[in-house]
């Protein structure tokens, strides 16, 4: 899976280290999200969908870092 260098920015700053935790964290600091704030909301969904398809193997072994 392809992961751009904004998603990774977004994963290494948000990410606890395992993948239910990052989905948790992204989800609550999107509902936080102010109504301007359209790229990051965009930016977050499509971090959201891919970590949602991936397995918590997957996750372990992208090499963001």
């Amino acid at each position: 899976m392809e992961i751009t260098k904004d998603e990774a920015m977004l994963i290494m700053i948000y990410s606890p280290g395992y993948r239910k935790g990052l989905i948790s964290e992204l989800e609550q600091m999107k509902s936080k999200l102010q109504s301007d704030e359209t790229q990051l909301k965009s930016l977050t969904d499509e971090v959201l969908k891919k970590v949602h398809s991936m397995t918590d193997e997957e996750f372990k072994q992208l090499d963001l870092y």
